[in-house]
């Protein structure tokens, strides 16, 4: 791997959680797919978004709309790798 292009955060990111390999304990996968952000946060983020659609958000909003994206995508890949570690896992349990 080389260049800078590989070295994106969602690259990274990918690169570390390996979400296609579902080897998470179940009760940790389980709690994984529960988390999900707080009504405040959710009020925030529709807040962000829509100044974003208007193109109206400032420098600092802009920088907060992304910190939201980046946990987003982190949210996605574990909670990716969460479903496929309980799929994997449900013929064992025999679920």
């Amino acid at each position: 791997m080389t260049g800078s292009a590989n070295n994106t955060a969602a690259s990274i990111l990918d690169r570390t959680i390996q979400p296609q390999a579902g080897t998470l304990p179940i009760p940790a996968a389980r709690f994984i797919l529960s988390l999900e952000l707080g009504e405040e946060d959710r009020e925030r983020l529709a807040q962000l978004a829509a100044k974003a659609s208007a193109n109206s958000l400032t420098l600092e909003e802009q920088v907060e709309l992304e910190s939201f994206r980046n946990v987003g995508r982190m949210l996605d890949l574990l909670k990716s790798k969460a479903r496929i570690s309980v799929k994997n896992a449900a013929p064992a349990c025999g679920q």
